[in-house]
């Protein structure tokens, strides 16, 4: 990060995954409706002065920085802290979304910050209260506790945030689901076209 003046808000999508239960395929470019998955996540942080996207280039409609942990692989917690350091002006708060969760919406993130006020952030959680990669930090209190940069590589990610003061935010309605497999990509498909 740069010494430049912060923004509020910056967002991180987590898009590197393997993608490994759904053919390998790259999760940002599916298709959901006549959207990529990726659209489908930039819309839900449209508030956010600056993204950054984990992952290899798919066009986008909003300008946005590509960039990969190295080396490749790392997990959630080695993606995350290196897009923290991959912006452009260091944001006080970050949204943190994974990209294969396209009903996370800027009303969920709305939720998720208006929770996070007084906290280190919160996190959107299931209905048998699983934390989900959908998350608002701040972003200052997140860099205090990243460890050196060769110890992040297949860090755990609740390792990284187990210092953080949390708060849980339940999902509402399909909030929660991620599309991990080709099944949950027909059920997200059948939902978006009923």
């Amino acid at each position: 990060m740069t010494g430049a003046s912060p923004l509020a808000l910056g967002a991180v999508i987590l898009a590197g995954g393997t993608g490994a239960r759904i053919g390998g395929a790259d999760k940002a470019s599916i298709e959901l409706g006549p959207r990529t998955l990726l659209a489908w996540c930039l819309d839900a942080v449209i508030d956010a002065g600056e993204v950054v996207v984990l992952g290899d280039w798919v066009h986008t409609e909003r300008p946005v920085t590509f960039t990969r942990e190295d080396p490749r692989g790392g997990g959630p917690a080695a993606g995350l802290l290196h897009g923290l350091d991959s912006f452009a002006r260091p944001p006080r708060e970050v949204v943190v979304l994974a990209v294969d969760m396209p009903n996370v919406t800027m009303g969920t993130i709305g939720r998720l910050r208006d929770a996070a006020r007084g906290r280190d952030g919160a996190v959107l959680c299931d209905l048998s209260a699983r934390r989900q990669l959908a998350m608002v930090l701040d972003a200052g209190r997140l860099a205090k506790h990243a460890p050196p940069y060769d110890a992040r590589h297949g860090l755990p990610l609740h390792r990284l945030l187990d210092g953080l003061d949390l708060v849980d935010v339940p999902a509402l309605a399909d909030e929660a689901h991620d599309i991990d497999s080709f099944a949950d990509l027909a059920e997200a498909r059948r939902r978006f076209e009923s």
